[in-house]
This record gives structure tokens, C-alpha cells and sequence, in this order.
């Protein structure tokens, strides 16, 4: 039985993609909605989203859930490394030079700029409670209750 790998990675894509949907997330899809986005004012999670099992298995599981809680970000967006290349490569400009590019990660945003960041080496290995955990102590920090 031959399995089509294009078909194969269209499908894991157009699943990844609404799992962020559903759970509330704005895709990005350009630099200039990235720009946009970026512009808003208090704070903006950006979940860096990618097709490997550790994004499926932690990553988006962990956005998901992480925003059930008393204090939440303004705003949540999502860019898609390896499929919305130029939005991806905007948003890591904007992150700046600090920023070390990975995928799947988070950034916390206030105002515009970078407040923090949970890389790959924070999601890969871990359960998703524990990246919840993270993502909410940040939350902690840098937002207001609702």
C-alpha cells in the first residue's frame, strides 16, 4: 500500500491548524498580519506552531488549555513555521536579537515587546502540564485577571 506523503502532510497541516482554530488562536498568515498583530496593545501569546509530534503531542494541547484560567493574555495568535514561512520569519524579527528561533515555542508579548519565551527544549520531553504550568506562570506575570 503506497501512502501519498504530500497528502499525508496536508492533512497533519489542516488538523494542526484547527486545533489552534478551535482553541481560539488567530492565524497569522503574512508578515503585515503579523505587523498587525504585533501592534495591539497589552499582552499577545504567539505559539509558534509546527507539524512535528511534539507540537500535536504538548504544544497545542498545552495552548489549549493553558488559557482556562484567571489571567490570559489579550490576544492569541499562532504562526505556522514551514508552512507560513515569511509570517514565521517576521514574527522572529520582531521577537528580536535575543530571540532563538524554534519550533514548536511560545512568546509572551506586552505592548509590542518580547516579555518571554518557552523554546522547544521547555516543550520537547515534557508533559503538557507542565508547559500549561509554564505558559501560566507567565500569565501570572504579565496579565491582568478577567
Amino acid at each position: 500500500m503506497a501512502m501519498d506523503f504530500n497528502m499525508l502532510m496536508n492533512d497533519t497541516v489542516k488538523q494542526a491548524r484547527t486545533d489552534m482554530d478551535e482553541s481560539g488562536y488567530e492565524q497569522l498568515l503574512s508578515p503585515e498580519q503579523v505587523e498587525e498583530a504585533f501592534k495591539r496593545s497589552g499582552t499577545t501569546l504567539v505559539m509558534i506552531n509546527s507539524v512535528c509530534g511534539c507540537a500535536g503531542g504538548i504544544a497545542r494541547p498545552a495552548a489549549k488549555h493553558s488559557v482556562h484560567y484567571d489571567k490570559r493574555p489579550d490576544h492569541l495568535v499562532t504562526v505556522f513555521a514551514g508552512q507560513d514561512k515569511e509570517a514565521t520569519a517576521q514574527a522572529r524579527m520582531l521577537f528580536g536579537e535575543d530571540h532563538l528561533p524554534s519550533s514548536p515555542s511560545f512568546a509572551m508579548m506586552k505592548d509590542g515587546k518580547l516579555v518571554a519565551e518557552i523554546g522547544r527544549y521547555e516543550i520537547e520531553g515534557h508533559d503538557p502540564m507542565s508547559v500549561v504550568r509554564n505558559l501560566q506562570s507567565q500569565f501570572d506575570d504579565f496579565c491582568e485577571e478577567l
